[in-house]
């Protein structure tokens, strides 16, 4: 898509990514599906994509790498009405405490409004996650912080750290144990939470065969950042959290972290196009940059 269109990167609303676009007040989607060939040239430069759906007031541009995609003014104003800023203590809305689980040794703890359903599990790429509790804001928030404190787990996990074991991950009995383990630790802390938290069943959902990770081969490679010209484009095998794992013909299977594609003006290109080397790789897991992608 081009013609002034700007990405907004892979949302989860249902069962299948999309990735959003905008222009101006507009907004379109483009539902994808696995199997399916994606490519795109970046044109021009960065711009950041605003904040809470209005236009960067300045056109600021952006570097290539930052996931953010907003200038420093614009992201000041979008985490100050984040849910994560603290700043909604009226809320009315009903929230839900998760434990989510990433790979071996890396479990989380969150909150998401009630209405949102799993959508915010889909967005960060939780492999397994099960529902703890539900009630007001403060109640779920008060849990997420005794939990961090009481069990050590950390509200987030970074997503070099997740791609570097989503291609290596034990069976489906096995993912779900830590998950269910933790929530038998939680339900036991003294007082069993905030009184006005009503504490939810154990059922733990695996999400693997949702994002296409339990058939598609394990990615070798990421995008580090885009530049003008530059060419991503292969054939759809997954997909987590805001990553297109994409097969590339010659060089395996690659991960495209659609947050650095937000800010650019994109025209589509082949699936099958190669010849740009633009574009740096890095591997997964960090051991170094490559060159370019095609």
């Amino acid at each position: 898509m081009s013609g002034g269109w700007w990405c907004d990167g892979v949302r989860w609303p249902g069962e299948a990514p999309e990735l959003g676009w905008s222009r101006g007040g507009d907004r379109r989607v483009s539902v994808l599906a696995y199997g399916a060939g994606i490519g795109f040239r970046a044109l021009g430069e960065r711009h950041c994509v605003g904040a809470r759906g209005n236009v960067c007031p300045l056109g600021a541009v952006v570097p290539g790498r930052s996931t953010g995609g907003r200038c420093a003014e614009c992201a000041r104003l979008d985490r100050a009405h984040s849910v994560a800023a603290d700043t909604m203590a009226d809320d009315p809305r009903t929230y839900r405490v998760y434990l989510a689980w990433f790979g071996p040794g890396m479990v989380k703890v969150g909150i998401t409004g009630e209405e949102r359903g799993a959508a915010r599990l889909r967005e960060q790429g939780a492999v397994v996650f099960s529902w703890l509790g539900r009630g007001p804001l403060m109640a779920a928030r008060r849990t997420e912080e005794v939990l961090r404190a009481a069990l050590g787990v950390p509200d987030r996990i970074s997503y070099a750290r997740k791609r570097a074991v989503r291609g290596r991950l034990p069976g489906a009995e096995e993912r779900a144990v830590e998950v269910a383990e933790l929530y038998g630790r939680a339900v036991l802390l003294e007082g069993g939470g905030p009184e006005s938290l009503e504490r939810l069943p154990l059922d733990v959902v695996d999400q693997a065969e949702l994002f296409g990770i339990d058939r598609a081969p394990a990615p070798v490679r990421s995008v580090r950042e885009l530049v003008d010209g530059g060419v991503v484009a292969g054939r759809l095998v997954a997909a987590a959290g805001p990553d297109l794992h994409l097969a590339v013909d010659g060089v395996g299977v690659v991960v495209l972290d659609t947050r650095l594609i937000t800010g650019w003006d994109l025209a589509a290109v082949p699936a099958e196009a190669g010849s740009d080397v633009r574009v740096p790789l890095i591997d997964i897991g960090g051991a170094g940059v490559q060159g370019g992608l095609f």
